[in-house]
């Protein structure tokens, strides 16, 4: 009952309090590029969630069997960020075939979740957070994917809020010197704030 709730409260806090995007401040380029339109941001954030589950599934047993075992933990970056990139080239091969209409709307922000610092940083907080030895590798893993997995779907709800005020403003009267990044870059803002009321939580 006690891993559950544990798990349960890693997820939570990976969508609300500890928020990548808003918290965190990582991945500000999908956030910022991919969110004119729902459609578009819900497939960037899906694909998001899958390479970040995927990404830590195989980087936390890499970075604890490999990496550290043979000292070579220096390495880590430039391994994660292979991994990274070669499991991007698999659902980008994957959407141009099954479902091109999506792939064409993702356009360049697809191949650069190789490099979106958010995957990144996901891959190595884990590591930090659940890689030490006070976890067994079962209870480590565990809670290494249950943090991806509430990192991507906090990405995701990061994702679909932003759509939705880019749309609303799509209908104000902005005044013209704030009207393109200014008032983006504000309104992006002002939604990271309203998820500093989880903090504590």
């Amino acid at each position: 009952m006690n891993i559950i709730r544990t798990v349960i409260t890693i997820i939570l806090a990976g969508i609300l309090t500890d928020n990548y995007v808003l918290s965190k401040f990582l991945g500000i380029c999908p956030f910022l590029g991919v969110s004119k339109k729902l459609d578009t941001a819900m497939g960037m954030s899906a694909a998001v969630i899958f390479v970040m589950v995927l990404s830590t599934a195989v980087t936390y047993p890499i970075q604890r069997f490999v990496l550290e075992a043979l000292g070579l933990e220096y390495l880590q970056t430039v391994v994660f960020i292979l991994i990274i990139a070669a499991l991007v080239q698999l659902i980008e091969i994957a959407l141009r075939k099954y479902i091109p209409t999506l792939h064409a709307a993702l356009g360049v922000y697809l191949p650069l979740i190789t490099t979106n610092c958010a995957v990144l940083g996901c891959a190595i907080l884990v590591t930090e957070n659940y890689g030490s030895a006070s976890y067994s590798f079962g209870m480590g893993y565990l809670y290494a994917l249950s943090c991806a997995f509430g990192s991507g779907v906090g990405f995701l709800v990061a994702m679909a809020i932003f759509a939705g005020v880019r749309r609303r403003m799509e209908f104000c009267d902005v005044p013209e010197t704030l009207r393109g990044l200014p008032i983006t870059l504000i309104a992006a803002s002002l939604v990271a704030m309203s998820f500093l009321g989880f903090a504590g939580i």
